[in-house]
């Protein structure tokens, strides 16, 4: 049982950034390659075309998300205090990727480290980050999702190839003694009896690279697409309602969803448990799939940008992935 505790800060979100690769593979593309077609894409996930990123690694998408981050506010680099990259792709084992974005960026003054949940590594992150924030003794934190599945995608398998693409969003984090802003509560879980369903069975520990587990396709996504569906799509809407219940938010206060973008029948089951229209909804699938750990942070970027959050908005962060791993956020938008 996850306990809110009184707090005498909140950590709010004050910027944010983004990186997608220009190279696009839409859903006539998978038509050549696997059997499918593009209204059978559409109409059973909402994905319309991806980004793919050629050249280049996790840590190259997370930095330039941080760039531009950095064009929006005042903050410098070296004032960032910590870094804390969410991803299932990173450059290497070790050392972790916020140590590559860290000398990449220039934040000479940072610690950090890479967070490991699947497609529920933002939310992780970012109630990590949060943490630290709220305990004072850090100022400005580096929230990045980011992840090149396009690395660990097998482009013979048409039930995965098509659902995922690149890309990164960062956030920054800082302290805000008005508590009528900033993250509020956080319910996040696990559950370890989900590893069969989605996974990358080869490359750790458990089974070490070699020649077999290369030729037996060991080093790709493997999903259980109809297990992971069904306790996904059950597990995200009640993780949403539960949140809104535990705040006594009705469906009238909450300004938007913003979903892990995985599939967009599990987003609109999510919305409809939560009691919430469609137009109360970030989605921005159809344009870039699924990122995993970026899906998330790129919809706040590309909505805050476009207009459509305003300071004051009531905002439930919601997402599932393997592991199994889930969780919401309740925050209230602070950038004007």
């Amino acid at each position: 049982m996850q306990i809110k505790n009184k707090k005498i800060r909140n950590a709010s979100i004050t910027a944010v950034g983004m990186y997608v690769p220009e190279k696009i593979l839409d859903n006539k593309y998978f038509e050549s390659i696997v059997e499918t077609n593009d209204e059978w894409i559409t109409s059973r996930t909402g994905i319309r075309e991806r980004r793919i990123m050629e050249n280049g690694a996790t840590s190259d998408m997370a930095a330039k998300a941080c760039e531009d981050l950095f064009k929006t506010t005042n903050v410098k680099p070296e004032e960032i205090d910590a870094i804390i990259v969410a991803t299932v792709t990173p450059d290497m084992f070790f050392p972790a990727t916020a140590c590559l974005v860290q000398e990449k960026i220039g934040a000479k003054n940072a610690w950090g480290f890479d967070l490991s949940a699947a497609c529920s590594g933002f939310l992780f992150a970012l109630q990590t980050g949060a943490s630290l924030v709220e305990s004072g003794s850090y100022q400005k934190v580096l929230v990045i999702g980011s992840d090149k599945m396009s690395s660990i995608v097998d482009y013979t398998d048409r039930n995965t190839c098509i659902l995922f693409g690149d890309g990164a969003s960062a956030v920054l984090l800082e302290p805000s003694d008005d508590l009528n802003y900033g993250i509020k509560d956080s319910l996040l879980y696990v559950d370890g009896s989900g590893k069969n369903a989605l996974n990358m069975k080869a490359g750790g520990s458990a089974l070490p690279s070699s020649h077999e587990t290369v030729d037996q396709k060991l080093h790709y996504i493997y999903q259980d697409g109809k297990a992971v569906f069904k306790v996904a799509v059950k597990g995200m809407a009640d993780i949403s309602y539960e949140i809104m219940q535990r705040n006594d938010l009705k469906s009238e206060d909450v300004s938007y969803l913003v979903p892990h973008q995985a599939n967009l029948r599990i987003i609109d089951a999510t919305a409809q448990r939560m009691g919430i229209s469609k137009d109360k909804v970030m989605i921005n699938i159809d344009k870039y799939g699924n990122t995993t750990a970026a899906t998330i942070p790129l919809c706040l970027t590309e909505y805050y940008r476009a207009g459509k959050v305003k300071k004051g908005d009531n905002l439930i962060l919601s997402a599932f992935g393997a592991g199994y791993t889930w969780g919401a956020i309740y925050l209230t938008w602070a950038i004007d």
